[in-house]
């Protein structure tokens, strides 16, 4: 269980210690054209969570229709309930207490991939329009995930509805918090099946502005402390508080009503970092809105699966959505795993947090760091938090350093610091205690000065940045503030 956090995955709480392991990275010496300079491994810092109202209850439940896996139970309209009613009502027009469902359909025949969003109203009330009912291929495998922007939700069963979805909201009455999801292991399996027999291509991450890779959902340059949470899914809600679904048709029939959205890695990804660095998200037919496409937490993840290079981030123990009783439940990790399409940990090694915080600061702060120029350029996902994309990054990360309690785990402080402004907003950042260059030159001022060219084991690189091998090891190359970073991991035989 989990308390409550900002939108987008801005600052959470408390965290707890672990274990050991670290990934394979070799430091290489690297002279630079022009002058020496130093290869630096990052660190990361906190900042306190914003203060949620008494009276609103962060805990809510979600009331599961019949045979939610079909066409009509995915087009009835979950509803939601407070959890425990004495400490008062949850309302779906309320953000703070706001449920999303996404739905993804695959039909192995075609290897097409679907969306559906079902739509989360108040418990007693009507829909402000009927959701679309979806044509579903005769046997389509159909998998549905759960996003939350209070604290925990609850899934409820109705007529036998999680046990026919095959739904999955914890483990031994301890339950993930914002996250739940139904029949996702058996809708994973068969795309990945599709995927290896060529049936199914996950498009590639591609290359974005800053010359690297894409960042995908398993990126230490995206992740927080709880990756892979909550889904893309949105909803409109008029001024009388009653909920329909997002398609065009619907904005046009209720002009006056506004987006409701939940708060995820996913969304932060789909609709912030990837616009800010040129890249593209994949997408998929919207079977609620015809002839539009798309965005999912299916799609990201699987094309992570595909396309995520070493260092890969899978979800820790110290996770704070699979702790149990705040202990670390290798069960539960395993469990939520499952409903992400990632690789079952076999012991606590392999689930470490203390290999986490160590690819955070090895090559999570550095990416912030490097796509600076770009992403203080685009807007905030929440201003509370960051006045751009760029303050809020680095203040979500240094959250997520105190969060995941990283300086305790990797002995080393947190490599990015953030400034205030008076009502607690990231104003601006450093790393390493330096300057963060937001400009996208290596001069002072506004000049147009580029980076100098390294060279490495008689490789010469290009405004150093970019990647090479160098003893059978792959080796990502970055400057920044004057100073040279490279993470070298040994490939796989």
């Amino acid at each position: 269980m989990r308390k409550r956090r900002n939108p987008f995955d801005a600052p959470r709480r408390r965290r707890f210690p672990a274990l050991a392991l670290i990934s394979i990275v070799v430091s290489l010496a690297v002279i630079v054209a022009g002058g020496a300079l130093i290869l630096l491994w990052p660190r990361l810092n906190t900042h306190a969570a914003t203060t949620v109202p008494q009276q609103v209850n962060m805990d809510c439940t979600l009331v599961v229709p019949a045979h939610p896996l079909t066409a009509q139970g995915l087009a009835t309209p979950y509803q939601l309930v407070a959890t425990n009613p004495d400490n008062g009502p949850c309302n779906e027009a309320n953000t703070m207490q706001a449920a999303f469902v996404q739905g993804s359909i695959f039909n192995f025949d075609t290897g097409q991939i679907s969306v559906y969003n079902p739509l989360v109203i108040d418990q007693g009330t009507k829909p402000a329009l009927n959701p679309v009912v979806p044509q579903i291929p005769r046997n389509a495998v159909v998998a549905l995930w759960f996003g939350f922007n209070g604290n925990n939700l609850t899934l409820q069963s109705s007529h036998d509805s999680l046990r026919d979805g095959r739904c999955v909201n914890g483990v031994n009455n301890s339950i993930f918090g914002q996250f739940a999801y139904c029949n996702a292991p058996l809708f994973f399996g068969e795309v990945n099946q599709a995927i290896s027999l060529g049936i199914v291509t996950p498009p590639a991450l591609g290359t974005g502005k800053d010359g690297q890779t894409c960042v995908s959902v398993r990126d230490f340059g995206l992740v927080d402390q709880d990756q892979s949470d909550n889904v893309t899914t949105g909803y409109l809600v008029t001024a009388a508080g009653r909920v329909a679904q997002l398609p065009a048709n619907n904005q046009k029939r209720l002009p006056k009503a506004v987006p409701l959205t939940n708060g995820s890695d996913n969304g932060l990804i789909d609709a912030f970092v990837d616009p800010a660095l040129g890249c593209t998200p994949w997408m998929a037919p919207d079977l609620a809105n015809p002839g539009h496409m798309a965005t999912a937490l299916p799609l990201n993840e699987l094309q992570a699966m595909v396309g995520q290079q070493a260092p890969v981030a899978l979800v820790p123990l110290n996770d704070p959505m699979v702790l149990n009783n705040n202990n670390f439940d290798l069960n539960k990790t395993n469990a939520y795993r499952a409903g992400v399409d990632q690789p079952r940990a076999l012991n606590n090694d392999q689930a470490s947090p203390t290999a986490y915080c160590q690819n955070l600061t090895g090559t999570g702060a550095p990416r912030i760091v490097l796509d600076a120029p770009f992403t203080v350029k685009m807007t905030t996902p929440d201003p509370a938090t960051g006045n751009t994309l760029f303050t809020f990054l680095a203040q979500r990360f240094v959250n997520s350093y105190v969060n995941l309690n990283c300086q305790k785990l990797t002995g080393k402080a947190d490599p990015l610091a953030t400034a205030q402004d008076g009502m607690g907003a990231a104003i601006s950042a450093t790393f390493n205690g330096q300057p963060i260059n937001t400009t996208g030159t290596t001069g002072t001022g506004t000049g147009t000065t580029t980076n100098p060219n390294c060279t490495v084991n008689g490789q010469t690189v290009k405004n150093c940045t970019g990647t090479i091998n160098v003893n059978d090891q792959s080796c990502k190359i970055s400057f920044t503030n004057n100073t040279v970073t490279m993470n070298c991991h040994r490939r796989n035989n």
